[in-house]
Formats: structure tokens, sequence, C-alpha cells
């Protein structure tokens, strides 16, 4: 409660500080846009960005980054209502788009869209996770697979390969745990969801997907066993303090836990920290739980980039979001972060990544939207809550899931 207010308080610090300013929307020209994001740390990449398109498009760029979530989001909704807008802004895919594009507040891209999947920028794929009301609305600010990052130097040490499946993670992790080095991080805020979404999508992505549009319940079988395989682990020790504040990337470059979970864009917290992919860290995609399903899981996300309807200059914003999705652009993006793009034209240096990318794009396996993506935001609220309180007391999974349900069976009431 005090975060939250704390947040607020920031929010409304901001709006009154730019209202005395140039905050005030103005229909005049820009040469200039601004970027408001919730990625704080990559402000020297959208730096980098500000300045290619400036000497490429004559439009400059300058970021404004946030990394408290919530204070970014409430900053975000607040803009809506004020003179203070963004001229482009980072959100997310799946109800948290669809709540802002129905309140009218996002403007549509439906023909950047179509320009760019002509000209082989963006792939038709991508389109469903940026369509509302068959329209489309933003573009990619990036792609990215989750799948396991691990520190090789460790993996090296206790003789232990990328496993092929779910029993050869489990025995990795029984052999660092036996020789002292913690297998696992995960935490209880924010990405509270990760192995959630991991282990669900393992064991049963149909149950996944209905659970996302309210046609399964959290309390279903299928679901209670998902947190029972998640107890196991924890009760097994595999997991750092889920209280532990030590940022994820310097987890892994000092061995306070072997392994990280996270999407491919956690390749940039790497390449930040001056470690080297195959010398230094690896990538695998993690194996199913249950082997018998058709196709690996990979959980799967985009990021949107954003304008608002009302955004000073309309046009400018339109400008920079088609030029964004080229090649040019994505190829300077993906290749300054490490990480992998949108534009199915851009080749991935790190073998890793690239290899991942070419399997999804190719239908090797079975993508899973993300589960902060796929839920709606009401639920997602009580669910991040929810694990974020079973991380640090197991025993209570299964009331976690029914304080999760009731939320979910009034959301659903309205909105089936």
């Amino acid at each position: 409660m005090i975060r939250s207010r704390m947040a607020t308080f920031g929010v409304l610090a901001l709006l009154l500080a730019a209202c005395g300013g140039n905050g005030a929307a103005t229909q005049q020209k820009k040469s200039e846009l601004t970027l408001y994001n919730d990625k704080g740390a990559w402000t020297k990449f959208f730096d980098e960005m500000g300045a290619l398109s400036k000497q490429r498009i004559g439009l400059g760029m300058k970021p404004t980054g946030y990394t408290d979530s919530a204070q970014y989001q409430a900053f975000i909704k607040a803009s809506f209502r004020t003179n203070v807008k963004p001229d482009l802004f980072t959100w997310q895919t799946g109800g948290m788009l669809e709540e802002i594009v129905k309140q009218r507040q996002v403007a549509e891209t439906t023909a950047v869209w179509q320009e760019a999947i002509k000209a082989g920028d963006l792939s038709q794929d991508l389109m469903p996770y940026y369509t509302i009301g068959g329209k489309q609305y933003c573009v990619p600010m990036n792609v990215a697979y989750w799948g396991m990052f691990y520190n090789k130097k460790i993996f090296d040490e206790h003789g232990l390969q990328p496993p092929a499946t779910w029993d050869d993670l489990v025995k990795a992790a029984a052999t660092l745990k036996k020789a002292g080095v913690t297998p696992f991080y995960h935490t209880s805020v924010l990405f509270s969801f990760v192995w959630f979404e991991q282990l669900m999508a393992g064991m049963d992505p149909d149950l996944y997907d209905r659970l996302s549009t309210g046609k399964a319940k959290y309390t279903d079988p299928g679901v209670v066993r998902v947190m029972e395989k998640w107890k196991e682990l924890i009760d097994a020790g595999y997991f750092m303090n889920p209280g532990d504040k030590t940022d994820p990337g310097d987890v892994m470059k000092t061995g306070k836990a072997a392994m990280v979970s996270f999407g491919t864009w956690f390749n940039t917290s790497m390449t930040q920290r001056d470690l080297k992919a195959g010398t230094d860290y690896g990538f695998f995609v993690i194996p199913n739980v249950d082997p018998a399903l058709p196709k690996t899981s990979v959980i799967f996300e985009s990021g949107p980039l954003c304008s608002l309807t009302k955004a000073a200059d309309p046009e400018a914003g339109t400008k920079y979001l088609k030029w964004w999705t080229t090649a040019e652009a994505q190829e300077k993006w993906a290749t300054t972060r490490g990480d992998v793009s949108a534009n199915p034209k851009v080749t991935i240096k790190d073998e890793a990544l690239g290899q991942i990318t070419k399997d999804a794009g190719g239908g090797k396996y079975r993508l899973v939207n993300r589960y902060f993506e796929a839920t709606p935001p009401p639920i997602l609220t009580a669910a991040l809550d929810g694990f974020g309180k079973f991380v640090t007391e197991p025993g209570t999974y299964k009331e976690v899931l029914e304080t999760i349900q009731k939320e979910a069976d009034e959301y659903w009431s309205t909105h089936q």
C-alpha cells in the first residue's frame, strides 16, 4: 500500500512539473519525439535509435525510462486525462492493450502493418497479437522467446550439458544442489508468474489456453497439479530466496544461481555485463514436463511500441513507427542489445538465439502467449500477488488458487 501511494505521488509530481513547462500538447510539427517506456535499463539503446532515426528520417527520439512497472502504467493512464502526453510509449499486448484501445487512446496502425507485411518487414503470424476489433494498433517494439539462461562455467565445472528432457533438467538441478550451488532463480515480485506459466505450458498447454479465456478454473485438478509440481521443486531446495533483491543479471554473473528463466531480451543484461555467449553463459529451450506432448511449448511475447490518438503530432508518430519496423532500424535495435528481432530479414548473430528464432518461425515449437499478456489485468493482479505469496509460503497453494479464481469468476461473469 505504501509503495502504491508513493508511486501515485511520484506520478502526480511528474504531471505537475510537466504542466508547468512545455508538457502541454501542441499542434506544431515535431523534429524530436518523446518515448516513455518501462525499460529504464535500455536508455542507452533507445538513445542510439534516436540518433539513427534523426539521421535517416529527420526525426529524433528522446527516451524517458521507468524501472517501476506500476508507476509507469499509472503515469501513462494519467496522461490520457492531461496535456502531458507521450509521443510514443511502450505497453503490453493482450488485455492491457485492449483496455486502452477500447478507451480510444491508441492510434490505429493498420496501414503500417499492411505495408510492413508486404515489404517482408513484419510477419503475418505476429498480427493477431496487435489486432483488436479487426484493426491493428501499435507495432512490435520487441519479440522474445523464453527459455533458460545458464552459467556455462558452472555447468562445465560440474560436467553438465543443456538438458534434452525435463528429467535431465531435474537431475542437473539435483547435481548442483548437492554440490552447494543454487540451481534456479525466482522472485516474489512482478515475475512471480514465470514458473507457473512454464510448468503449465509444459504439462498441459491446452489447459493454459482455456485458463486465459475463462474456460477453465484455477481450482481445476490440472492447475492444482502444476502448483504441486512447482512446490516439489521449491521443497527440494532448487530455488534461491525469492525475496533476494539481487538483479538477475548479477545472479547469473556471480553464479548466485546457475540458471535464470527469462525471455531472449535478457541477453541484453548479459551483454551489458560484458559476458560472452558460449563462454560465460548459454541458452536452452526448457523441455516439456510431459514428454508425450507433440511439440515443445515455448513461451512467447511481443511488446508494443504505440502512439496516442491525441498525440501532439500524430503524423510524426506514424512515421516513426513505420521506420521502426524496417530492416535498417531493426538491425540496429537487435544488434546493439544482442537480442532477436521482429523483422524476419534481420540476422541474429548469437547462435543460440538465432536458432530458437529460426525454429520458432519454422513451426518447430508450440508458441504459448506469455502469462502477463494472456491473462486479463484484474486476474493478473490477483495472480501476481498470489504467486508472490506462494513462493514464500509453498503450503498455501490451494488458498492462492482459490483467491485467484474468485477474481476470475468476477471478471468472466461480465466479460464472456
